[in-house]
C-alpha cells in the first residue's frame, strides 16, 4: 500500500484569533507535549502492524501540521521520525514537510531539523504588517517573519513554503500588495495565500457577530484574489491550486495527494486518515486520544464509507482545486464511468456559464470559474 502521511501536533505558543484546528496553548517543556510524542510514537505502531498484514507500508510524503510542529524539541521529533520509518518506507526522495511558526525557530532547532531529514519547511507568515499580525493574534512581527526564511536557508532549506492571509481586518489593497512584494523578495520555494475565513467557536466569529471585527468585503477581497494570481505569476510562480503557487518542480507533492483524493494516514489527535475507501477520524480530545492508545486501540473517534456518488463528487470537487483539474482517464480508471457521463448536465452547464472548460481529457476551471471555485465545486456534491 502507498500512502501520504500526515501527523498532527496540537500544540501552539497561542491560540490565534481565527484558529479552528485542534491545539491547545502550551510553553515549551510542558509535560503534555511529552506524552503526546510517546502516544503517537505508540498510534503509528498500532496501525502499522494492523496494515503492514497485508502489504508493506509505503509512504512519498511525510506532513507534520499542527498546532506549530516546530514547538517539539528535536529530540522529540526525531522519535517521531524514528518511528515513521520503522514502521513505513518512506521514499528515498520523500517530501518530509514541517510546519513552522517565526516565533519558534532558531538557527540551531533549524539545523537539527535539517539534520533529522526534514527536507521542506512551511513558514507561516500571514503578513508582512506588524498591525495586521497583531490583529490576527500571531507571536511574531513582520521583520521576525522575513528574518526565519534566512534562518531556514542558512540552515540548508532550499524548499521553503510561506503561508500568507488576505481579508484581514484593517487589509488594504496597497497593504496587501506590499505582503506580496516583500514575499517575492525572499524567493520562497512555494507560497500559500488563502482569504481569511471566519470560523465557528472562534473569537473573530464572536466579534464579527457582535461588530467589532471589520474587514474587507467581498469585492475587496475578490480584488485582493485576483492581484494575488498576477502578481505571483508575473513573479515566476505557478498558479497551480486555488490558493497555492510554486517555483518550477516545487509544489507541495503531499497536499496533491489530498486533491487528488488518494490514500493518506492520519496520526495525532483530530487528524483524518483515508485508507481503502474508508474516512476516519481520530479523538479530539488530548486525553481521549491517550486514552484509546494506552488500551491498544487506534483512537478513532468517528469512521464512514463515502458512497460511489459522494466519493465521485469528492474527487470532483477536491480535484477541480488544481488548476490541471481532474483527469477523466484517471477518474474512468478509478470509478469504472467517465466523469463527462456522470456530470454532463453540470458541465455542460457550467461551461456555457463560462466557468469549466472540458478539454483534451480535462475537467477544470476557467479564470473566471476561479473566483466562484466554490460554488462551482458544489454542483458536482450529491
Amino acid at each position: 500500500m502507498q500512502a501520504g502521511i500526515y501527523i498532527h501536533i496540537p500544540f501552539c505558543a497561542r491560540k490565534c484569533s481565527y484558529c479552528d484546528f485542534v491545539s491547545w496553548p502550551v510553553a515549551a517543556g510542558d509535560e503534555r507535549i511529552e506524552a503526546f510524542t510517546d502516544g503517537v510514537c505508540r498510534e503509528i505502531e498500532i496501525v502499522a502492524r494492523v496494515h503492514a498484514a497485508s502489504a508493506p507500508l509505503d509512504a512519498p510524503t511525510l506532513f507534520f501540521g499542527g498546532g506549530t510542529p516546530s514547538l517539539l524539541s528535536p529530540e522529540q521529533l526525531g522519535r517521531i521520525l524514528a518511528t515513521v520509518r520503522t514502521h513505513f518506507r518512506l521514499a528515498a526522495d520523500a517530501e518530509i514537510t514541517l510546519e513552522s511558526n517565526p516565533g519558534t525557530l532558531d538557527s540551531d532547532k533549524a539545523r537539527a531539523f535539517r539534520d533529522l531529514g526534514v527536507n521542506r519547511i512551511s513558514v507561516g507568515v500571514q503578513s508582512f504588517h506588524d498591525s495586521e499580525l497583531r490583529a490576527l493574534g500571531r507571536i511574531h512581527t513582520a521583520e521576525e517573519g522575513a528574518a526565519a526564511i534566512e534562518t531556514l536557508r542558512a540552515a540548508g532549506f532550499d524548499n521553503v513554503s510561506l503561508d500568507l492571509m488576505f481579508a484581514i481586518p484593517g487589509q488594504s489593497l496597497e497593504s496587501w500588495r506590499e505582503t506580496l512584494r516583500r514575499a517575492i523578495a525572499l524567493r520562497p520555494a512555494h507560497i500559500s495565500a488563502y482569504s481569511l475565513i471566519i470560523e465557528p467557536e472562534t473569537p473573530f466569529e464572536r466579534w464579527e457577530r457582535e461588530g467589532r471585527l471589520h474587514r474587507p468585503d467581498e469585492d475587496a477581497e475578490a480584488e485582493m484574489y485576483e492581484e494575488t494570481i498576477a502578481t505571483l505569476c508575473a513573479a515566476g510562480y505557478e498558479h497551480y491550486e486555488v490558493s497555492n503557487f510554486a517555483l518550477p518542480c516545487r509544489r507541495s507533492r503531499h497536499n496533491q495527494i489530498y486533491w487528488r483524493n488518494e490514500p493518506y494516514f492520519g496520526f495525532g489527535p483530530s487528524a483524518t486518515s483515508y485508507l481503502e475507501g474508508i474516512r476516519s477520524t481520530n479523538a479530539r480530545s488530548l486525553s481521549d486520544y491517550l486514552d484509546g492508545i494506552a488500551r491498544g486501540e487506534r483512537p478513532v473517534e468517528q469512521s464512514e464509507a463515502p458512497s460511489g456518488a459522494l466519493a465521485m463528487g469528492e474527487t470532483m470537487m477536491l480535484g477541480l482545486r488544481m488548476r490541471e483539474g481532474v483527469e477523466s482517464a484517471r477518474f474512468a480508471a478509478r470509478f469504472g464511468i467517465a466523469p463527462e457521463e456522470v456530470y454532463a448536465g453540470p458541465i455542460r452547464r457550467l461551461s456555457d456559464a463560462g466557468l469549466l472548460r472540458a478539454e483534451e481529457g480535462r475537467i477544470a476551471l476557467t479564470d473566471r470559474g476561479l473566483l466562484l471555485a466554490n460554488n462551482v465545486m458544489a454542483e458536482f456534491l450529491p
